[in-house]
């Protein structure tokens, strides 16, 4: 599914309409549906227990091997605060290529790839202090639908993700 906003775009120095757009991987958390950069997603796979690292929070789930990389696994349902996290045919892992590594978020069930204007992506509210919005790039309306859009990137390798040193660039 593609969609693209009915609004004017911007005329180009040469006088044609120029559509700045970017694709997005939708997902469910809970009821929320959120987006992230189709540009970040290596695969999707089906959920499997990973292998549980002592002394990790409780949102980093373990790792899996990954025709033979050692994957790390998120649940971005924990981290992100859900109130129902449950396990069954729909949950998937989305493995996702972040600073140059490989790291794997399980959600609820992805829904499709959209393709959104600008146009259509407002800023994200401010909020309080007590509610980290950092990693929010904006929210999108889009046929009923809202869509938290996040930048991944920004989320993973956040500090309190204890994936500081794997997610740090190699230079």
């Amino acid at each position: 599914m593609s969609l693209s906003a009915n609004a004017q775009a911007a005329p180009t120095p040469s006088g044609q309409a120029r559509h700045t757009s970017a694709e997005y991987l939708t997902f469910r958390l809970s009821a929320e549906e959120y987006g992230i950069d189709i540009l970040r997603v290596q695969e999707i796979r089906s959920y499997e227990e990973p292998t549980r690292i002592a002394n990790a929070p409780n949102f980093i789930k373990g790792v899996v091997n990954l025709r033979g990389v050692i994957v790390p696994v998120v649940d971005l349902r924990i981290k992100l605060g859900c109130e129902k996290v449950e396990y069954n045919g729909f949950t998937v892992v989305i493995v996702l290529n972040v600073h140059g590594r490989v790291v794997g978020a399980v959600v609820d069930s992805v829904s499709d790839v959209l393709e959104l204007s600008t146009e259509l992506i407002k800023p994200a509210p401010e909020m309080t202090l007590a509610v980290d919005t950092s990693f929010i790039t904006g929210i999108a309306s889009v046929n009923e639908r809202m869509l938290i859009l996040m930048d991944i990137e920004s989320l993973m390798s956040s500090r309190d993700m204890g994936l500081m040193d794997m997610l740090s660039t190699a230079d």
